[in-house]
């Protein structure tokens, strides 16, 4: 149960602006990425909008008396989800952020993150039906080490165990041992570890 004044609920459209605030504020391996992006939104692009369009049942927000300060955001299928997101999401995202040019190395980090709208790195663990769906979660600074993160992903596992889900995976950078240490306490193993991303996953059924 989680306790007053929090609240785990599911979102509605009009937390869209504030779940991306939490991507922005999250953004640099769990801090604040705020200054690092001259776009707020940028970031939210890929990691808040698709899941709250394609899949709005598996969106789940944190509440509490200052308003939204995290979220668990889940996708049922892998496959199906990242097919809508290339052919449904991005399509719109690069007519509205022409594709940066220039030498790579010398992009800010909105430019960085446009590049993965026109040339997006998609990597899903194997095996794939084992591991059919995935999550992400974030937490403002304000609320982490309350116990709420555990909460939420509860409400997410549970909901996704209900729908049929076998397994969900997630990915964290290699240096977040924090999160890492977190997901392992839920009952997460390390599937496998690419570039500089781990992916981490956990049978449901």
């Amino acid at each position: 149960m989680v306790p007053e004044p929090y609240k785990v609920r599911l979102s509605e459209p009009r937390d869209e602006a504030a779940a991306y605030e939490v991507c922005l504020r999250t953004g640099d391996d769990g801090g604040d990425a705020a200054p690092m992006f001259d776009d707020p939104r940028a970031l939210g692009h890929i990691y808040v909008g698709p899941y709250l369009k394609f899949e709005p049942e598996l969106a789940f927000v944190l509440e509490d008396s200052q308003g939204v300060c995290g979220y668990v955001l889940g996708a049922l299928d892998s496959t199906k989800f990242y097919d809508a997101y290339l052919n449904q999401w991005l399509p719109a995202l690069r007519g509205r952020y022409p594709e940066p040019l220039g030498v790579p190395a010398q992009w800010n980090q909105t430019q960085k993150v446009i590049h993965q709208y026109h040339h997006p790195d998609i990597f899903m663990p194997e095996p794939r039906e084992q591991y059919r769906s995935h999550l992400h979660i974030d937490l403002l600074s304000r609320v982490q080490g309350r116990g709420l993160g555990r909460e939420m992903m509860q409400v997410l596992l549970a909901k996704l165990t209900s729908q049929g889900s076998p397994g969900v995976h997630l990915g964290l950078g290699l240096t977040n041992a924090r999160a890492e240490q977190f997901y392992k306490k839920l009952g997460f193993l390390e599937l496998t570890i690419v570039g500089d991303v781990r992916y981490l996953g956990k049978i449901l059924a």
